[in-house]
């Protein structure tokens, strides 16, 4: 899991490294919140996996921390919109 996050996060660094020195930033934007937000899916997920049943239930953070992380994937873009803005990006 770990090693998943940090990656996430030097991807988005990278974006905003790109946007700081005044550089096209798109293609780097759009793969670092793609990656972050499957990332962010697939922990929460796996956190339900550790709570087993108890994941579910709303009397633990992780039934909400699941729910969030999927909205991440909708909000602000779809993931298949991003994978499409990253296309365009490799092609041009």
């Amino acid at each position: 899991m770990d090693t998943k996050l940090q990656a996430a996060r030097l991807l988005m660094h990278r974006a905003a490294d790109l946007k700081t020195r005044g550089e096209d930033y798109r293609k780097e934007a759009a793969q670092a919140k793609l990656h972050a937000s499957e990332v962010s899916r697939e922990v929460a997920n796996e956190g339900i996996q550790i709570h087993g049943g108890y994941g579910y239930t709303k009397d633990f953070p992780a039934e909400r921390f699941y729910r969030d992380a999927k909205l991440n994937e909708i909000y602000e873009g779809t993931s298949e919109v991003l994978r499409n803005t990253i296309a365009q990006q490799l092609l041009d």
